[in-house]
């Protein structure tokens, strides 16, 4: 089943806009860093107006501590964190109540293999270049849903989200 995703959303009209053309899920930006940093006060008002079908994801890197992440995505209403730090299985394995999505960034020397006992059964697999529309060599991560649930970042396009498909089935 393929699902769809909108990140970066700092505007509830994005949010509403997202939903009603059929997204799947929502991502809001936590990390204080990204230009597409959203406030928590804002996100929470977002939050509350979005449809209950719609999956809300909160982005993080390398929070210090896991529990007071998870009790921060709870308190908001997120369905997910993704990580896209340097969180290892441990970190990953301490967040229980929500899901966990660990980012990996795809390159020449990335190996499937890596996802292995992660603490993390959703994996974004994104360019070295995250949010930058580039894309990157679909055969390396050949095998990853072996793994667990894979999500393809980086660079799709109506052009090329079918060989992506096919490369990871």
């Amino acid at each position: 089943m393929t699902r769809v995703k909108i990140c970066g959303i700092t505007e509830f009209e994005d949010a509403r806009d997202a939903a009603l053309l059929g997204a799947d899920a929502i991502g809001l930006n936590f990390h204080p860093k990204s230009p597409r940093y959203i406030d928590p006060s804002r996100a929470s008002k977002i939050l509350e107006k979005i449809p209950p079908f719609v999956t809300t994801v909160g982005v993080f890197v390398n929070h210090p501590d896991p529990q007071n992440l998870e009790d921060f995505a709870l308190s908001l209403g997120l369905h997910a964190v993704q990580l896209h730090g340097n969180e290892t299985p441990d970190y990953c394995s301490m967040i229980q109540r929500v899901k966990v999505i660990k980012v990996f960034k795809v390159d020449s020397n990335f190996r499937v293999d890596s996802l292995r006992n992660h603490g993390s059964g959703t994996f974004l697999l994104d360019s070295c270049a995250p949010g930058t529309g580039a894309t990157f060599n679909w055969n390396l991560v050949y095998g990853a849903n072996a793994f667990g649930s894979i999500i393809i970042a980086g660079g799709l396009t109506s052009d090329n989200v079918s060989e992506v498909v096919t490369t990871l089935h």
